[in-house]
């Protein structure tokens, strides 16, 4: 019971709060938001943009885009006191010259609409209807964790087609994909992963903490089609190997517990389609949790994976 409590507390609801949150107060650099970006795609949210310090001198900067945005910042602020301290890892990175200059969009969640919103949509499509209602059957208490259909197209076509467009005429940043990455954990992790294999085109790279593969489950469940469905799809739709770079990684302890099988597998699969050192990167670390304290205790190693050493002027263009 007491893994069960962590485990139902790490993943389901990083929510919105009903009142208007201030911003957040960061340690390095500002950030400014985008409040209520419209869509037609997807509802509206907030979008928190951190500029590092001495922005924009150092222009054209990268672009993170991070899911779960309301968690990135401040722990004042988030409904768990945690936060992934992006400001204070990332303005250290750079300030040492082991990254290139970026910005970071911090892109809220849907509340309610999380899981809904994150599970790849491909992969459940796949799916037959009785895997499907084995899925919509997973619950938080009373509340369906997967309150309707997968719709993380949508949430994807929000992203390439309206919020990318918009910081890259008010922002100055390098739209090119070498200089634009995706990151994420637990289901922000397999939406990363699903946003490059989807566009490969718009996006460089993505980084996979702690990712979720048992897609709706909290618990071990061996009915589960969820981790299958995902290594068909990263199978049959990642791009090959030379142009992007994608990290995954995961601990051991409380919803983690359940990720290392899942993860050997696509291991397996990205190695098999000719993944390297260069371009792909799969870490373990023992007795990191499923936490916003965890990922950021290990956060400087995918922003090195994706964004240092710079590409050269050659490569760039």
């Amino acid at each position: 019971m007491k893994l069960l409590a962590a485990l139902l507390l790490a993943v389901a609801f990083t929510a919105p709060a009903a009142e208007p949150v201030p911003l957040p107060q960061v340690g390095a650099g500002r950030v400014e938001r985008l409040a209520d970006f419209a869509s037609k795609y997807v509802p509206a949210r907030n979008v928190d943009v951190w500029l590092p310090p001495g922005y924009p001198a150092q222009a054209p900067y990268a672009v993170l885009y991070m899911h779960d945005g309301q968690m990135l910042f401040d722990a004042a602020h988030t409904w768990n006191h945690q936060e992934w301290r992006v400001d204070e890892v990332a303005s250290a990175l750079m300030a040492q010259h082991k990254v290139r200059p970026f910005i970071v969009v911090g892109i809220w969640n849907a509340g309610p609409l999380r899981m809904s919103e994150y599970f790849p949509q491909k992969p459940w499509e796949a799916l037959t209807p009785a895997q499907q209602t084995h899925l919509y059957k997973q619950k938080q208490g009373e509340a369906p964790l997967l309150p309707q259909p997968p719709y993380a197209d949508r949430y994807l076509e929000f992203l390439v087609e309206e919020l990318k467009p918009f910081i890259d005429h008010h922002y100055a940043v390098d739209p090119r994909p070498q200089s634009t990455f995706t990151m994420g954990s637990s289901m922000g992790a397999l939406v990363s992963m699903y946003a490059l294999a989807e566009y490969p085109q718009v996006f460089g790279g993505a980084a996979c903490m702690s990712t979720h593969w048992p897609g709706t489950s909290l618990q071990e469940d061996p009915a589960n089609p969820g981790p299958a469905a995902f290594q068909a799809y990263i199978a049959a739709h990642f791009p090959p190997p030379g142009a992007h770079r994608i990290y995954f990684d995961h601990g051991t302890q409380t919803l983690d517990a359940l990720y290392a099988d899942r993860q050997a597998k696509v291991d397996a699969i990205l190695r098999a389609k000719g993944y390297g050192p260069a371009d792909f990167e799969s870490l373990a670390f023992p007795g990191a949790d499923h936490s916003e304290k965890s990922w950021a205790a290990r956060l400087d190693r995918p922003l090195v994976f994706l964004l240092g050493p710079p590409p050269d002027s050659a490569a760039a263009h």
